[in-house]
């Protein structure tokens, strides 16, 4: 059994190519065109479409940091699936990548063309109790409130929303489309 191997079977850790993004983060269900330009970011979706696996998109906690290390990352980030990759003529690629599954970083391993990383999928609790239900419309609710305030939230999304049935994917859904600063 190879170390991949052993590593996606033991306690559910995947061993992943992981991308920092600059002043975004993607949730799971969003679909996100990203331009990406240096070098262990390219290398990272390179392997990620090579060997058919995931990578790990993880957050900057400053976006000014041009070759950032572990600790220039924040610790969770969401696993996606990358669908579509472009290759431009200056050497940059945009890459089309869907966000699956939140995850956690366990450890970083020794790689010197990209971050490879344990990452630990977290699994969601996505029981619905008549608490959660009622925070679930109440949600909705504000949200259509703010989609009436905000002209850039199409109402197309805003039926879409309303139809959820998931609490994690409600909030992903809600929080990818409210403005907030990287740190909130």
């Amino acid at each position: 059994m190879t170390m991949e191997n052993e590593l996606n079977n033991k306690d559910n850790i995947v061993l992943v190519p992981l991308m920092p993004l600059r002043d975004l983060v993607v949730f799971p269900h969003m679909v996100v065109p990203l331009f990406v330009g240096r070098e262990k970011s390219i290398s990272a979706v390179d392997e990620a479409v090579n060997k058919e696996k995931d990578i790990l998109l993880v957050a900057q906690i400053n976006p000014k940091t041009n070759d950032p290390t572990k600790d220039d990352m924040y610790s969770f980030g969401t696993l996606a699936a990358v669908l579509q990759i472009l290759r431009l003529p200056d050497g940059t690629i945009k890459v089309l990548v869907e966000g699956k599954k939140r995850a956690r970083i366990k450890a970083f391993l020794p790689n010197e063309n990209f971050f490879l990383v344990e990452a630990e999928p977290i699994e969601e609790d996505d029981e619905v109790t008549v608490e959660v239900e009622a925070l679930m419309r109440s949600v909705k609710d504000a949200f259509e409130n703010y989609g009436k305030l905000n002209k850039r939230i199409p109402p197309e999304f805003l039926s879409a929303v309303a139809k959820i049935t998931e609490p994690s994917h409600l909030a992903d859904a809600v929080i990818s489309h409210i403005m907030l600063k990287l740190p909130d």
